[in-house]
C-alpha cells in the first residue's frame, strides 16, 4: 500500500509554507524595496544548499479534519553553506504578522535554531526583520503573560563563547529582536532602511509624550556612527550578504577548530619602499593607517570592522601569508588617534573575537594616551581604561605590535603584554614614555619656567633637552626593544603569524573568559 497521498499532503502543505504571508504581504515588502524571507536566503547562501526546518510550523485552519488554510510561522529557519561551509541560519519573516513571535509552544517542540548552532557547532547567521512580541498574542492565549524569554537567551549568551554569530538587521528591528541583534560577534544594517529599538515610535509616544521619527530614534545615522550598538552599514541586501560571508571567511566554525588559512597569491618578502616616508617626520603632518595596514597584510585582505564609530582607532581582521587574523591600529586622522571610550570599546571587542577564535592579533600602534578632556570625563574615560587594561593583561591570544610613532602613558601600555606569546617591534619613527614632552615639560618644570626671566624659551630649552633623550635608539640600548626598517614589517609580520598557529592549537576549545557582547 503506497503513501503517495500523504506525500501529496505534504507537498502542500510545503507549498502553502512558500506563500509566506501571502500575496499582499509580499507586495507591501517588495514596495518597501525589501526582498522577500526566501529570497534573501538564497541570496546569501550557496545555490541549492538550504535545507530548512520546521517549515511545517506554522496556525492551521481545519474543516471537517480537512485543512482549509494555513499561515507559516513568522520565520524560514535551516541550515545552508557559505562558500562551502555550513551554518545555520534563522530569518525573520516581516509578511507574517511583521516577523512577531506568535504563541506556539508546548511539549515535544524541535530544536530550535540557535540550539542546533550550538549542537552542530557550525556558525548561526540571524537575517533580522521582526518588530518583536505583539499584544495580538494575548487574544491567542486567552491571557498575559511572565516574560520569561531567558530560557532562550541563555543560549544565544551561550554561542557566543562557542560558535561564531552575525546578526543582518534588513529592517526594523524591535524588543528582543533587537537584543539578539547585538548577542553577535559582528552585525550590520542597512542604509536609509533598517532601525532598530526596543520600542518604536508609538512606544515611545506612550511612554515619554513626544514624536519621533523611525530614522530618528534608530537608524543607521544613530547606531552605526554613534551608538556603536551596530558594526558595519551595508547599501543593499547584495552588499550586507557579501559582508557577512567576508566576516565569516575568517573564522572558524566554532571554537574547537582553528581558522581556515585562505589562498593567498601575495609574497611573503614584499617590502613596499613608500613605508620609509609613510609616517611623516613633521609630527603635525598626519597619515592614513589604513593605506598601511593594506601594505603589510595580504593584498586586498583587510576587512574593516566598525568603520563609523570610534573612529581614533581601526579595526577589522585580514590575512598575512593566508592565515587569518585581528588587526587594530591607532588612527591619527581622529582625535590625534587618542584612545576614547569609543575607541576602547571597540578594541576589546577585537581582543574578545581574537581570543574566542583563536586569532593573531597586529597591532599598529601610534598612541598618544587616553583622551583627555570634560567630554571624555562625562563619558567615563577612567572607567572605559580599566576596562581596557584588564582585557589587555587577561588576553591570551598571540599579539604582536609594530610601534610606529607615540606609546604614551596607560593607553600606551594597552599595546603590551606581560605574557604569553608577544612580541613588539618599533620603527624607527616611534617615540614614547609617561606623556607628551611638551604637555609634561609644562608640568613637571612649572615652578622653573615661571621663575625664568624668559618662560617661553626657558620652557623650550627643556623640551629640547628632554626630547634629546627621547630617540628610540636610547632605549634600545637599555632594554634590548627591536626596531626595525618599516620595510621588514610584511614578512615579520607574516613569520609571526606562521609561528602563532602552534600556540593556537594549544588554545582550542572555549575562551577562558566568555565573551560578553
Amino acid at each position: 500500500m503506497s503513501w503517495e497521498k500523504e506525500v501529496d499532503e505534504l507537498r502542500r502543505r510545503e507549498a502553502l509554507a512558500q506563500e509566506m504571508g501571502g500575496q499582499e504581504g509580499i507586495d507591501r515588502q517588495r514596495a518597501r524595496g525589501k526582498l522577500t524571507v526566501r529570497e534573501r536566503i538564497v541570496g546569501l547562501g550557496d545555490a541549492g544548499s538550504f535545507r530548512e526546518f520546521m517549515g511545517l510550523t506554522g496556525d492551521a485552519v481545519y474543516r471537517d479534519d480537512t485543512l482549509e488554510s494555513f499561515t507559516p510561522k513568522p520565520s524560514v529557519e535551516g541550515m545552508l553553506n557559505l562558500d562551502g561551509r555550513k551554518v545555520v541560519v534563522s530569518a525573520s519573516d516581516f509578511t507574517v504578522r511583521g516577523g512577531s513571535a506568535g504563541s506556539k509552544g508546548g511539549l515535544g517542540q524541535e530544536l530550535p535554531s540557535n540550539r542546533r548552532a550550538q549542537e552542530w557547532r557550525i556558525p548561526y547567521v540571524r537575517l533580522l526583520d521582526a518588530a518583536g512580541g505583539s499584544v495580538r498574542s494575548f487574544e491567542e492565549i486567552g491571557r498575559t503573560y511572565l516574560p520569561d524569554g531567558n530560557v532562550w537567551s541563555a543560549v544565544d549568551v551561550e554561542l557566543l563563547s562557542e560558535v561564531p554569530v552575525v546578526s543582518a538587521l534588513l529592517g526594523s528591528v524591535a524588543g528582543l529582536p533587537a537584543i539578539n541583534a547585538c548577542f553577535a560577534h559582528f552585525n550590520l544594517m542597512l542604509k536609509d532602511k533598517s532601525h532598530l529599538f526596543p520600542g518604536g515610535p508609538p512606544v515611545v509616544k506612550a511612554a515619554l509624550g513626544y514624536d519621533i521619527t523611525k530614522e530618528e530614534l534608530g537608524g543607521d545615522k544613530i547606531h552605526v556612527s554613534k551608538s556603536g550598538a551596530i558594526d558595519n552599514l551595508a547599501v543593499d541586501e547584495e552588499d550586507a550578504f557579501r559582508q557577512v560571508r567576508q566576516f565569516l571567511s575568517y573564522l572558524p566554525s566554532n571554537v574547537y577548530e582553528m581558522a581556515p588559512r585562505g589562498a593567498t597569491d601575495d609574497v611573503v618578502e614584499r617590502a613596499d619602499e613608500w613605508l620609509l616616508e609613510a609616517v611623516p617626520q613633521n609630527p603635525r603632518q598626519v597619515y592614513d593607517p589604513k593605506k598601511i595596514i593594506a601594505s603589510i597584510v595580504d593584498a586586498g585582505s583587510f576587512f574593516e570592522i566598525a568603520p563609523l564609530y570610534g573612529r581614533a582607532r581601526v579595526t577589522g581582521l585580514a590575512r598575512l601569508n593566508g592565515y587569518p587574523v585581528g588587526i587594530m591600529a591607532n588612527n591619527p586622522r581622529q582625535k590625534g588617534g587618542s584612545t576614547d571610550v569609543a575607541a576602547g570599546n571597540k578594541v576589546i571587542r577585537l581582543i574578545q573575537l581574537c581570543n574566542t577564535f583563536h586569532l593573531p592579533l597586529i597591532s599598529f600602534a601610534d598612541e598618544p594616551g587616553f583622551m583627555v578632556g570634560l567630554e571624555s570625563e562625562l563619558q567615563g574615560i577612567e572607567r572605559a581604561g580599566a576596562r581596557l587594561v584588564a582585557m589587555t593583561t587577561q588576553s591570551w591570544m598571540p599579539w604582536l605590535t609594530i610601534v610606529l610613532g607615540k606609546l604614551y602613558g596607560v593607553a600606551g601600555q594597552c599595546q603590551h603584554r606581560p605574557s604569553g606569546m608577544f612580541r613588539r617591534y618599533a620603527w624607527p619613527s616611534a617615540n614614547w614614555g609617561s606623556m607628551h614632552i611638551a604637555g609634561g615639560a609644562s608640568a613637571a618644570y612649572r615652578r622653573e619656567i615661571e621663575a625664568a626671566d624668559d618662560p617661553e624659551a626657558k620652557r623650550e630649552e627643556i623640551e629640547a633637552r628632554l626630547q634629546a633623550l627621547a630617540s628610540p635608539f636610547r632605549t634600545a640600548e637599555a632594554t634590548g626593544q627591536d626596531i626595525i626598517d618599516p620595510r621588514e614589517t610584511r614578512r615579520l609580520a607574516c613569520e609571526f603569524a606562521e609561528d602563532a598557529q602552534r600556540v593556537l592549537r594549544t588554545q582550542l576549545g572555549p575562551p577562558k573568559i566568555p565573551y560578553i557582547p
